[in-house]
């Protein structure tokens, strides 16, 4: 009897786990969260029998197992607590790198060159032939100090009158031939006023005009410059006012119906500018361009000019509009009238 009860007590020993690893000291709870602890089993006399000592070396596994189970509770509720104050309180992102900080506090590089290309073309067969092309090329660059554009145009026409069967065939004639190019450049001194300096030739064989090179130094307001901004409900709006004086030595040979050699004349004094443009609705924008020259060399001159447009955009880049130009001269060359206008409608890529 008594080796089965010594070999039953060794074996409930050996089953019996390890006491766990002493935890680091921690503040203790309230006396009214802290679960009273169970009471320790009444220690046994030595010379109690085996069956006994078994007896109480089972109850303290169960002790020990009692209190490892609540161990791995408190564990588990730690982690569920730490987990619910991590989901409320994100984990920070780590410190940019070096390489980071330095790219985000480098300036802003300088806008890109907006260009537009707009295109117009009528042609006409039959009893009567027509071909009129023109073409209108505009870039346009910012930067804190600085604006920078470039304008060039040309238009070129033929036409043929009608004709009758049987008879002579009409030739046809030139209608229609100038171009012009412009380079200018603005330094700006505060947000609205800047000076600028402005280069340009133009041609207009038509209206015996060879050439017509001309520079201008002045100075510039701009009222107001808002882009268009959906999110901010603002449209597309600019006014622009230039004060000037410009010079200009114009060529002159007449060309149609005959070609005869005219004496050059010169061109000097105040000029006024304006540009405006204004967004109609989202895809719809107006704009009127206009100048006028008042020539104070020799006799005196009065040219004006106005470019009324509007576009309506049917893509990001992609735009149709109709145009309506003015231009009048008080002393054409001879044999000339003194007002011609243009309508014209061109299809415009943004690049």
């Amino acid at each position: 009897m008594v080796p089965v009860a010594l070999l039953l007590a060794s074996s409930l020993q050996a089953q019996t786990p390890p006491a766990p690893a002493p935890r680091p000291a921690a503040p203790p709870p309230p006396a009214a969260a802290r679960a009273p602890a169970p009471p320790a089993p009444p220690a046994i006399p030595a010379d109690a029998p085996a069956a006994e000592r078994a007896a109480a070396a089972a109850e303290r596994a169960a002790l020990a197992a009692e209190r490892a189970a609540e161990a791995s509770a408190r564990l588990a509720e730690a982690i569920e607590k730490l987990a619910d104050v991590t989901a409320r309180q994100p984990i920070a992102p780590p410190p940019p790198t070096p390489e980071a900080a330095a790219a985000a506090a480098a300036p802003a590089k300088p806008s890109a060159w907006d260009v537009s290309v707009g295109l117009s073309l009528i042609s006409l067969t039959g009893n009567a032939s027509t071909l009129t092309v023109s073409g209108l090329a505009s870039a346009l660059r910012k930067t804190e100090k600085w604006i920078y554009s470039i304008k060039a145009y040309g238009a070129y026409g033929r036409s043929r009158p009608p004709e009758v069967e049987g008879e002579v065939e009409s030739l046809s004639q030139v209608v229609a031939l100038n171009a012009g190019f412009e380079l200018r450049g603005d330094r700006r001194f505060t947000e609205q006023l800047s000076g600028y300096l402005l280069a340009g030739v133009d041609t207009d064989h038509i209206k015996s005009v060879e050439s017509r090179p001309y520079g201008e130094a002045g100075a510039s307001i701009l009222w107001f410059d808002t882009k268009k901004d959906e999110k901010l409900g603002t449209r597309d709006s600019t006014l622009r006012t230039d004060f000037a004086f410009r010079y200009a030595r114009e060529t002159r040979f007449q060309y149609y119906p005959e070609r005869v050699d005219l004496p050059d004349v010169d061109l000097g004094g105040p000029r006024f500018g304006a540009l405006f443009r204004y967004g109609i609705s989202k895809d719809i924008t107006f704009q009127e361009e206009a100048e006028i020259l008042v020539s104070v060399i020799s006799d005196s001159r009065i040219l004006f000019s106005s470019q009324t447009q509007v576009m309506a955009s049917l893509t990001d880049a992609l735009a149709l509009g109709v145009g309506f130009q003015v231009k009048a001269d008080s002393a054409p060359p001879p044999g000339k009238v003194s007002t011609d206008t243009a309508l014209s409608f061109n299809l415009t890529v943004a690049l």
